[in-house]
């Protein structure tokens, strides 16, 4: 008999026979064999059943984070633009949708080994399969249609809106996925899910995508802004930044919130799978991968209140006020600083990164000023400069039992620096931030350009001071009366030229 036992009728007939009926014996083993093979494959049903429905669960979370993009936007931009940037973000859902289901899945994702490039050019080519289900998918989307979303914010209310379908669409089906690819695909070329050849033996841990999804986002919306150049009345003639306040405190608030409630599906999600036990003794373990989601939640909730409580006192301390806008910006930028290092640090260490990236905020946004660099939702400074820093973080202080834990491979794989884990990790982040910076800023900064030239990205001076809602889309978001009017709401009136009143 064999040493390891396994349900076989030539295992079990030996043990149920004892001289007895070798017939019944294995009719027997037959029975309990069977019963057993079902048994199991229904637990294996379960399991992909459960992993399956908490990847569409985060999904949806995610997905809902695109209202919060779109209340925190229209908040924050002049109410003669809220249709504009509210018809922008459903946009980039839209045509995200379709060019990331067209071209962007197979250039995250696909090899000529699995069919997703070469044989098929259509990401659904293949599905479903162990590895790629159409949940994966749909949850790989709403990342890019957040990339695409952060985008928006730092070229809003002075762009006109054919720039937004062809950056869009641009963005999510060849941009961010060949970024995607490089770290988080099983064989791009500096992921921590390499079989072999490890970019610095330990690869880039950028969970949920403080490179990948913010700094992206970020540094096209940089470029974008830059090109454009500032919305007329945002500097006087001496460079003194002039404050061109949103419309709506409300709706920045409800969108900061929808944010952090999508954010628990952004971060924890990315685990994709949790019905997954790290003990050694099946059946009795209470530590697994549902742990590491729980953490990774706890340091995400840490990391944003921190850096909102930073920002809350600190604005406090510069500008002799307390801040709501602010406050609810520093909270975000808390978000995506931790985002790239959510899963494999402890929750201390996401107090540091939502103080520290509280402060790159605050810096990049005065700099910002100096620069005469204007961004109507502070984009770039807080997912380009705050997802660096959360880059950066995590190469600092990743803990070597959570890495191991969550990517698996050599126990003793590089971690943190400050945590002993030597200097490799944050090698490899220090060329996620020069790789992401350099591609972002060729292709899209290289198309803002080409637009700018075209004339397809900015609007006519009178349209922008009229608003883009009644010279653009058919009208005001909000019914005012001529008074109101009068009193500040700025309308060109049709036919009557640069006149505002």
């Amino acid at each position: 008999m064999s040493s390891t036992l396994s349900c076989s009728a030539s295992d079990l007939i030996p043990l149920l026979s004892g001289g007895a009926n070798a017939t019944a014996a294995a009719a027997a083993a037959e029975f309990i064999c069977g019963r057993f093979e079902t048994i199991s494959g229904k637990f294996t049903d379960a399991s992909y059943a459960i992993d399956n429905t908490y990847l569409l669960f985060s999904a949806y979370l995610v997905f809902a984070m695109q209202l919060g993009f779109a209340m925190l936007c229209a908040g924050s931009v002049r109410a003669k633009n809220t249709m504009n940037i509210m018809l922008t973000n459903v946009i980039d859902a839209a045509a995200g949708g379709l060019f990331y289901y067209l071209f962007g899945f197979a250039f995250a994702f696909g090899s000529p080994s699995n069919g997703f490039i070469g044989k098929h050019f259509f990401a659904m080519s293949g599905f479903p399969k162990a590895s790629f289900d159409y949940p994966y998918f749909l949850y790989q989307w709403t990342f890019a249609i957040a990339a695409a979303g952060i985008t928006s914010g730092s070229i809003a209310e002075r762009t006109q809106f054919v720039a937004y379908l062809i950056y869009s669409s641009f963005l999510t089906g060849l941009v961010y996925p060949i970024v995607s690819h490089w770290f988080w695909s099983s064989d791009g070329w500096a992921s921590p899910a390499r079989a072999e050849n490890l970019l610095f033996q330990s690869g880039v841990i950028d969970f949920a995508g403080s490179g990948v999804v913010h700094m992206v986002g970020g540094i096209a919306g940089l470029w974008g802004a830059l090109i454009e150049g500032p919305r007329i009345g945002r500097f006087e003639n001496r460079g003194k930044p002039v404050t061109l306040r949103g419309h709506s405190a409300t709706l920045v608030v409800l969108g900061t919130f929808l944010l952090w409630f999508g954010w628990y599906g952004f971060n924890p999600g990315s685990f994709a799978i949790i019905n997954k036990s790290y003990g050694t003794s099946p059946g009795i373990s209470f530590y697994g991968q549902w742990s590491a989601v729980g953490r990774t939640a706890v340091t995400t909730t840490l990391a944003g209140c921190t850096a909102a409580l930073t920002t809350l006192f600190g604005k406090r301390l510069i500008d002799g006020y307390w801040n709501v806008t602010d406050v609810c910006n520093g909270l975000l930028g808390g978000f995506a600083a931790i985002t790239g290092g959510c899963s494999v640090v402890e929750p201390w260490a996401a107090v540091i990164c939502g103080f520290v990236a509280a402060w790159v905020l605050m810096g990049f946004n005065k700099l910002a000023d100096k620069l005469r660099y204007d961004d109507p939702l502070e984009a770039a400074q807080l997912h380009g400069g705050c997802g660096a820093w959360g880059i950066i973080f995590t190469g600092l202080f990743a803990d070597k039992t959570y890495v191991s834990e969550v990517f698996g491979g050599d126990p003793n794989r590089p971690y943190g620096l400050l945590m002993g884990g030597g200097w490799r990790l944050l090698a490899a982040h220090v060329v996620q931030i020069v790789v992401i910076t350099g591609w972002v800023s060729v292709t899209m900064g290289t198309l803002f350009f080409v637009l700018h030239k075209l004339e397809l990205l900015r609007i006519p001076s009178e349209d922008e001071i009229a608003g883009m809602d009644p010279t653009s889309h058919g009208g005001l978001a909000y019914m005012y009366t001529e008074e109101e009017i009068r009193n500040g709401i700025m309308v060109r009136e049709m036919g009557r030229e640069n006149e505002n009143v």
